[in-house]
């Protein structure tokens, strides 16, 4: 009997193997046909977190409990090596939604104000238009700082931080809905800088016509209040998610306004910290960053959202490092400098990548990357490439994602600080066109020594303190870096493709007359 059933099992075999692969075909294209292929993209960015303030990349000398970024590091992979392409807000964010260095276009120091006009040129396309145009819904929720047209009740131009003549009823222009975002809800620029009032898609909410300073004195909205701007751009997040009814893939563009100033917590949060009040708002960021993660696991769409953690910038000394650092808590960890600078703690911030399925939980990549790689990253990611004359800076990490060599024509990366100075990294070396912090740390420009040679170079690998500079020993690699930065400024693009230019005139050399 069993020699039987064998015979006729394996004569039926054929049949049987037929069947199954017919079943797992079937079951493999429902699968595919009820997953979409484009992932959702959930890009937070945090406003002055420094590299040393999320617990898991300082454990020995950050003292700030961030349990939920820490999660999201555990779950995903943590990039040691992530670079803001300054270390400023406006400029980041440029880069950002352009895949384009921010020094390319007029601004080539500092920062814009809450009623300075459009940095982003009306035809050139951002990474939530080029995701639009991909079939992603797209929405910004927060601060945007990258200008606007903001409408005005006669012809007098907008002097100072306290206009009299905007026309709050009017249509806000050039701003996120005209620079590929459907949608927008947040602030015009930082939460210190005028006008305190929400604006939504291209309308305010409500109209400023009270005065209040939160650090500068401007026109405000009678019930806008900073220290519920977090809270609000958490719930406005979490309102948006909880909407997607997964008919279309979507791009999330969450630019938190913390913890830059004002370091106002929420009463809840204060106190929670041993380093004040900037621990405590460090905190809530984190939490805010946990109820934005919970929102996206309990809609199930978990597997299929990529959700992004970084910082535009350095920790700022108006967090008051110096108090912090007596007590164990060093922001920019074992990196030297702050916001502003062109050493590494002005521009090497936090960045955590989860994907589940897709991502190793837990692991960790040193490949050198920059936030501009967001366009390249996503073009990669949808099988297609950036079209031309956008993105000229832009290269893509997504084969880091998968413990993969990142492929690049770009020879290296620049850094640059709120003074204009720049900074070339390609491998181990870093070569600083600056004498001192090229921002706001000692020694700055104004206070270096005279003797101080006109540049710096340092081993990143053997010094990542930027201590021993080896500018006039090591002259053949300066010299060599300092090429590839001068041609990547003059050929108006840094990666292969069509030839680009820069909207103005630059000057390498600032330091020089």
């Amino acid at each position: 009997m069993l020699n039987l059933d064998a015979t006729r099992l394996v004569k039926a075999m054929p049949v049987i193997l037929c069947l199954i692969a017919g079943f797992v075909i079937d079951v493999t294209t429902n699968a595919a046909d009820n997953q979409p292929s484009k992932p959702n993209i959930v890009f937070i960015l945090a406003d002055d977190l420094g590299y040393g303030d999320v617990q898991c990349l300082n454990p020995e000398r950050g003292k700030i409990p961030t349990p939920h970024m820490d999660q999201l590091a555990a779950q995903g992979m943590t990039f040691t090596d992530a670079h803001s392409s300054s270390s400023v807000c406006t400029p980041t964010r440029y880069s950002i939604l352009t895949g384009r260095y921010n020094w390319r276009t007029k601004l080539q120091k500092s920062v814009l104000y809450g009623f300075d006009a459009p940095l982003i040129a009306p035809d050139r396309m951002t990474t939530a238009g080029f995701l639009k145009q991909h079939g992603y819904t797209t929405a910004i929720i927060g601060k945007w700082h990258l200008g606007l047209d903001l409408p005005l009740t006669d012809n007098t131009p907008v002097k100072g931080n306290n206009p009299q003549n905007i026309d709050w009823d009017a249509r806000v222009g050039n701003g996120p809905v005209d620079r590929g975002f459907d949608y927008f809800y947040g602030i015009s620029a930082s939460l210190d800088m005028p006008p305190y009032i929400y604006i939504e898609n291209d309308h305010f909410v409500g109209k400023g016509t009270a005065t209040k300073a939160f650090n500068r004195k401007g026109p405000a909205e009678p019930d806008f209040e900073a220290v519920e701007v977090l809270p609000t751009i958490g719930d406005k997040t979490v309102e948006f998610i909880k909407q997607h009814d997964g008919s279309k893939p979507f791009f999330a563009y969450v630019p938190f306004t913390s913890p830059h100033t004002p370091i106002l917590p929420s009463k809840e949060w204060q106190g929670k910290s041993e380093l004040g009040k900037y621990g405590d708002f460090v905190m809530q960021t984190d939490a805010v960053v946990g109820q934005i993660v919970e929102a996206i696991d309990q809609a199930g769409i978990a597997d299929n959202t990529i959700v992004i953690v970084t910082s535009d910038n350095g920790c700022s000394k108006s967090a008051g490092i110096k108090n912090m650092q007596p007590k164990g808590h060093f922001p920019s960890a074992q990196f030297r400098g702050s916001k502003a600078d062109l050493w590494d703690g002005g521009h090497r911030i936090p960045f955590f990548v989860r994907w589940p399925g897709h991502i190793q939980p837990g692991s960790q990549c040193d490949q050198t990357i920059c936030q501009l790689d967001l366009m390249a990253t996503c073009a990669d990611l949808l099988g297609t490439t950036i079209p031309d004359g956008a993105g000229e800076d832009s290269v893509s990490f997504l084969p880091a994602l998968q413990d993969k060599p990142i492929q690049s024509s770009r020879a290296g990366l620049i850094h640059h600080s709120i003074g204009g100075y720049f900074a070339y990294r390609q491998g181990k070396w870093k070569l600083l066109l600056c004498r001192g912090s090229g921002g706001w740390s000692s020694p700055n420009e104004n206070r270096v020594s005279p003797n101080a040679p006109e540049a710096q170079l340092y081993d990143m690998e053997a010094d990542p303190g930027e201590k021993n500079n080896l500018y006039l020993t090591q002259p053949e690699v300066a010299n060599r870096l300092l090429a590839l930065l001068e041609s990547d400024i003059t050929n108006g693009r840094s990666t292969e493709g069509v030839a680009a230019k820069n909207d103005v005139d630059i000057k390498v050399w600032k330091n020089r007359k």
